[in-house]
């Protein structure tokens, strides 16, 4: 049997669409990339995603980039006193939806406090080998790796 689209179903799927992406406000999160001396990096498990992942999250309404940059890393990692880092790129959050932007920033100087007891949000979090991500790495986090070691863009999409 074949399958026909519903015209009405469409037409309101189509400009709930359009009304959703002109009402909301353009969100920006940030992510990061902490590499310590002995060439490894950083990365999470959250409770709610699967894989690991570079740390970092949303950007509060009022709150600076590099503000929202240090409270999630002290949030979901430990990580205090960071100095200097450095914006890698800017990267579109999702091909559907350009307006929305993740922020990468390289940090290799910082404070590690111990890593805190896994939460309602983190399942865990530890440091890795460049060249030996566990298997369950995200893959937009092995590209940004990727990127970071090649210094080459690989995709603007998250």
């Amino acid at each position: 049997m074949e399958k026909t689209r519903n015209p009405i179903k469409w037409l309101i799927f189509l400009l709930a669409r359009i009304y959703f992406r002109l009402s909301r406000g353009m969100t920006m999160g940030v992510r990061a990339a902490v590499i310590n001396r002995r060439r490894e990096i950083l990365l999470i498990t959250h409770t709610y995603a699967s894989g690991w992942q570079l740390p970092g999250g949303g950007v509060e309404p009022g709150e600076a980039t590099l503000d929202s940059l240090k409270r999630e890393l002290l949030e979901e990692a430990g990580v205090t006193a960071i100095r200097n880092p450095k914006l890698f790129n800017i990267y579109n959050n999702s091909a559907d939806f350009p307006r929305d932007h993740v922020l990468l920033y390289l940090v290799t100087d910082f404070d590690l406090e111990g890593f805190p007891k896994p939460n309602r949000e983190i399942n865990g979090h530890g440091f890795f080998p460049l060249n030996d991500l566990p298997e369950n790495t995200t893959i937009g986090t092995k590209m940004r790796i990727a990127e970071l070691l090649g210094k080459r863009k690989i995709s603007q999409n998250w």
